[in-house]
């Protein structure tokens, strides 16, 4: 039987075929397959493998046990996202929307490691080393230890890898490097995975760090195949609007902490500044008497954060189908609670437009923001303000029963310490801790209408 030559690869999925189709039958994707050359195989029996010199296994408790010495980054929020700093020999893949500020950081990040001592690579397959210092000039970034080469083959970056002391390589970008055993182009399936893993390879027989910088799909998702996630040790996204100042940087795999946590950046001139205390950030511009308001707490990792969730609610135009838009919460939560509100308060939602936004631009993901997506629907709908320095913790289940959240100590000591007065929190999850060692007044709610009192709502429309 014939080899075949050449596949076609989905640019968007990864997934190959032997014949071309207008859409890819693994994620139904239009227009996205592309043709690329196979390589020749290189084929090596195992026993000569083994003659070689090759790896042979080790017992489990016989294998040296490395406690590894993580680079500090020099900004405390991208250590908090890495777990603590940047372990040796791992592979870190940076995506995020055009201008959100990745190159920023990392030539930051450069700087910092420059100034300590340390050597750093700074591989650009994008821009100049003109333009380059142009960024690092306007950032004050401008180190003797930071080396600039601006080279789209890869296999010039390993070259010159292999041949300096670097501590720390940057490649900017992963799309832009190509190797000239593959046919296709820069940025294709084929390319990106070839790069990956001649990178990944020097990275962990070198022992060398390595932080690659991926584009985004109109999807938001990383451009390439899902192999190069996979293929990683970490994958950090930049979220926030490129048009605000805010970003926050969330680690969606990390093989070395937790996968939890964020780190919060302001944006300026003299490129991202670290925000300690993201929660008075939040929370900076909130309208205490304010119709659909109100704060909630939320953890992300091992950080405590009170956020505003704000809804507006209005009558549907012309008897239409009710309008349900959310930002920053899960959309079919929120229409979960919806149901609830309708069930088992009378609230008529199904003739009224729904809106639900978590202000500052970040994502909540857990729970405990049930209890703050529903009292802040009830306020807006009846046009009632709660009562103020008042926040809100719980799950809700269909019953209307307000169930339990994890970690309610450090809720409650961040609400504490900005302040707020109240904290409404479901009645089981005080049992077992001393409420009254916050300094804040702690309300046991067990059904939301028991909540919709405590905050000054009424529980029928």
């Amino acid at each position: 039987m014939a080899r075949l030559k050449s596949q076609y690869v989905c640019q968007e999925c990864g997934h190959s075929t032997s014949r071309w189709f207008g859409r890819c039958p693994a994620c139904q994707a239009w227009n996205t397959l592309v043709e690329e050359a196979l390589p020749e195989p290189k084929r090596r029996s195992g026993q000569a493998f083994m003659a070689q010199g090759g790896t042979k296994p080790q017992r489990l408790p016989q294998v040296e046990a490395v406690e590894s010495q993580r680079l500090d980054t020099g900004i405390g929020e991208l250590n908090r996202v890495l777990g603590g700093g940047i372990v040796p020999g791992s592979l870190v893949l940076v995506g995020g929307d055009p201008g959100i500020g990745k190159s920023t950081l990392l030539l930051q990040v450069a700087a910092n490691l420059a100034k300590s001592g340390r050597e750093v690579m700074y591989i650009s397959g994008e821009e100049s080393p003109q333009q380059v210092r142009l960024r690092a000039q306007r950032l004050g970034a401008l180190e003797d230890n930071v080396l600039v080469l601006a080279t789209t083959e890869i296999e010039a970056a390993t070259g010159a890898l292999a041949q300096s002391k670097a501590s720390l390589a940057i490649v900017d970008s992963i799309q832009a490097m190509g190797s000239a055993d593959i046919t296709s182009a820069p940025g294709s399936v084929g390319q990106v995975r070839e790069c990956t893993g001649q990178l990944l390879q020097v990275a962990k027989q070198q022992g060398l760090p390595i932080i690659l910088v991926g584009h985004m799909t109109k999807g938001g998702a990383l451009a390439g195949p899902k192999v190069l996630e996979h293929a990683v040790d970490a994958v950090l996204y930049f979220e926030g609007d490129s048009s605000a100042n805010y970003r926050i940087l969330r680690a969606v795999k990390n093989r070395f902490g937790s996968t939890n946590e964020i780190g919060v950046f302001d944006m300026s001139a003299r490129g991202l500044t670290e925000i300690t205390n993201p929660s008075e950030m939040f929370l900076a511009e909130r309208l205490e008497q304010s119709p659909g308001s109100i704060v909630i707490g939320s953890i992300e990792g091992s950080r405590p954060l009170l956020l505003e969730i704000q809804a507006l609610v209005s009558a549907t135009a012309f008897g239409g189908v009710p309008r349900r838009q959310t930002t920053g919460v899960d959309y079919n939560r929120v229409a979960m609670i919806l149901a609830v509100l309708e069930k088992r308060m009378g609230y008529p939602l199904q003739t009224h437009d729904v809106f639900v936004n978590v202000a500052g631009g970040v994502k909540v993901t857990e729970p405990a923001a049930d209890l703050g997506v529903a009292l802040a629907v009830a306020s807006s709908l009846q046009n009632v303000a709660m009562k103020p320095g008042t926040v809100a913790l719980g799950e809700i289940g269909l019953g209307g029963e307000i169930r339990g959240v994890p970690q309610i100590e450090q809720r409650l000591g961040e609400a504490a310490k900005l302040g707020f007065q109240q904290c409404l929190v479901p009645t089981t999850a005080v049992k077992n801790i001393n409420v009254d060692g916050f300094g804040i007044e702690v309300v046991p709610v067990r059904r939301i209408e028991e909540a919709l009192r405590a905050v000054g709502c009424s529980t029928r429309r």
